[in-house]
């Protein structure tokens, strides 16, 4: 961009030396950069076209970073990346070694706390302005949380805290409320613009803290309170805010720099818990985004002049149309189905059985804890809910998963997507824990289908259960094996054989039917693959709990070794069931766990990274042949089954 003013800055220092009136330039320059960068990457979009203006008057109001800004969820950072010295990283974004696609302290000091998940920022800004009394720092603190984040319970603790007194004194807290969710209304207009200035400025706190003290201990004192806190209800939604102990201003309209600027200057010199109500629009400034605001929330790569087109060819099924499929189905034989997400309609499948089964389905916003005991409730009356939630999310519910639904024994089914390395959205996002995590605890179940036929089959399966039940399946699409339109079951607790291996002739150096690789979920495909190079057996597991405990045994006794594969955390995991197995059997054999390491997976392309950690089937075959290879260089005679 020639003469741009965007390229001139490579920290916002430099946007500060900026008058007031080349902002609004700098941001028709941002919006676009955004637009374009994205449409180059595929990313997240809707949300950070919303926060330009937004972004802009943080960083030239707030003296940054010694002044901290904590963005919740993370997913709205690019225009702040952008700002703070990666423009020319934009094009590395959620790629294998290039930048994340949200705040990461490692890679900016003005990342000042990763996120991720959502609902975290007050809590994390809370600490961080307590440690500044603590310390002795005069710094702001900043959390930027969206409307969505705010039905979380994390950020309703926060905010009790927050305005409760402390033995450091009143935290110096903003929390800027980014309602992106609802249209400017008229009394987001000039009036109001007026009264957010006037509410945020010393004049009114002067007068107000001045009332206070000549009416206190008379019998006016309480009737002006509620005067004016019913005055301003009237005008503001801000009473709940006031009632938790901060000054309340607001709304006013995020995209307008006028508005934004002087209101944040008043905030960024008073003292105590304050919070800014700005009222935004996703996808601002892109007509195609404003209009559809959900389809080009994390679109892949796409030309900007035309838009999000439709591949030539039809894509192959995903396991989450997979599941929304059985999910409709599934109601319409079984009238007890109730279907629950935490905000995840979309991304879970289920904007299809919203439609037809309403009063049946429930959002509960990013309530992840609430979901869980809320399944618990419609369980203990009778009813069968689903609770389609991410494997990375279902972490936020854990002690509920463990009080409220294992301990009471209650047949809730957990249908958790994006199992496994989920690629671009990197380690916080990752579904690596979810086998360790369900595996030890008592009553509960956990299937891991290899296909999208049999993840159907083990949907159903899990529903005719009268206990808790996880079926953990990956993003994206299987290998193609479109499910029957059937609601078969598979035999409870029990694998399958997927291939024998050939019979040994002495001295082949081949490995054969000595090693035996036991698959869990789809790196089954990968394990077929190696398993032809390594001419050995491979067995579906199908469950990781209960174990196939028959089969475990029945291929110790058969083979000189035995391969775990599982797209999972190895402590704990499904690798580690059979050795327990193996152990409290007494059987001693040669074990081979392959895994994830244990360490969090980067962002980057799913096929790389799968290959990194060596789950693809050279990495197979090449960690079999490293571990056994020599040892079985003289190939005994085949056992007689």
């Amino acid at each position: 961009m020639p003469n741009s003013l965007l390229n001139t800055l490579n920290e916002p220092a430099a946007l500060r030396r900026l008058s007031r009136g080349e902002l609004g330039r700098l941001a028709t320059e941002l919006r676009d950069f955004v637009i374009n960068s994205v449409s180059k990457t595929g990313g997240h979009l809707s949300s950070n076209l919303g926060t330009v203006e937004l972004t802009i008057a943080l960083h030239y109001v707030f003296n940054t970073p010694w002044d901290r800004i904590v963005w919740d969820v993370g997913h709205q950072t690019y225009p702040h990346k952008i700002l703070t010295g990666r423009r020319d990283q934009m094009d590395t974004l959620k790629q294998l070694h290039g930048i994340s696609g949200f705040p990461r302290r490692a890679e900016s000091e003005y990342d000042t706390f990763g996120t991720g998940h959502s609902s975290t920022s007050i809590s994390a800004a809370l600490g961080m302005a307590h440690a500044a009394k603590v310390k002795g720092e005069h710094r702001r603190a900043v959390a930027v949380i969206g409307d969505g984040a705010l039905t979380g319970g994390m950020a309703f603790e926060a905010l009790n805290h927050a305005g409760a007194p402390h033995g450091v004194g009143p935290a110096d807290l903003l929390v800027i409320l980014n309602d992106n969710d609802m249209s400017i209304s008229p009394p987001v207009g000039a009036l109001n613009k007026h009264l957010a200035r006037l509410m945020s400025g010393n004049f009114y706190s002067a007068a107000r803290e001045g009332a206070k003290s000549v009416l206190k201990n008379t019998p006016l004192y309480e009737f002006a309170r509620r005067f004016e806190e019913h005055t301003k209800g009237m005008v503001v939604p801000g009473t709940i805010f006031e009632e938790l102990g901060f000054h309340y201003v607001g709304p006013i309209d995020g995209h307008d720099l006028d508005a934004l600027i002087p209101t944040l200057e008043n905030l960024r010199d008073k003292k105590g818990a304050q919070f800014l109500h700005v009222v935004t629009k996703k996808g601002y400034g892109y007509k195609l985004a404003e209009n559809d605001p959900i389809n080009y929330h994390g679109p892949g790569k796409f030309d900007p002049s035309i838009g999000i087109t439709k591949p030539a060819t039809a894509p192959k099924l995903t396991f989450t149309q997979v599941f929304g499929q059985w999910l409709c189905d599934m109601a319409a034989a079984d009238e007890r189905l109730v279907a629950i997400t935490p905000a995840m309609r979309e991304g879970s499948g289920m904007v299809e059985f919203e439609q037809r089964y309403p009063r049946r389905y429930h959002d509960v916003g990013i309530a992840e804890q609430h979901a869980v005991t809320f399944a618990a409730g419609l369980a203990c009356e009778g009813l069968k809910p689903v609770l389609a939630i991410y494997s990375t999310f279902l972490q936020r519910g854990y002690d509920q998963l463990i009080h409220d639904v294992a301990l009471q024994n209650l047949p809730v089914v957990f249908a958790l997507d994006r199992a496994g390395i989920v690629g671009a959205d990197g380690a916080t996002h990752c579904g690596a824990y979810d086998i360790a995590f369900v595996r030890c605890i008592p009553n509960m179940a956990m299937l891991t289908p290899s296909d999208e036929d049999e993840c159907r089959k083990a949907l159903s399966t899990a529903f005719g259960r009268d206990h808790p039940v996880a079926v953990r399946y990956p993003r994206g699409a299987g290998v193609g094996k479109r499910p029957e339109s059937n609601l078969d079951t598979l035999p409870w607790g029990k694998g399958e054989m997927r291939r024998q291996a050939g019979p040994q002739l002495a001295g082949t150096g081949a490995l054969g039917r000595r090693v035996a690789i036991l698959a869990f979920g789809t790196v089954l495909h990968a394990a077929l693959a190696a398993a032809e190079k390594l001419d050995a057996s491979v067995a579906n597991m199908r469950f990781a709990k209960p174990i196939d405990e028959a089969l475990v045994l029945e291929l110790a006794r058969t083979h000189d070794a035995i391969v775990t594969v599982e797209e999972g955390c190895l402590p704990g995991g499904a690798g580690s069931a059979v050795g327990e197995c193996l152990a409290a059997a007494g059987v001693a054999v040669p074990l081979l766990h392959l895994g994830l390491p244990d360490e969090f997976i980067e962002h980057g392309d799913p096929a790389k990274l799968i290959a990194l950690v060596g789950l693809d089937a050279a990495g197979i075959e090449a960690a079999v042949r490293k571990r056994f290879g020599a040892a079985l260089s003289l190939v005994k005679p085949a056992v007689n089954d």
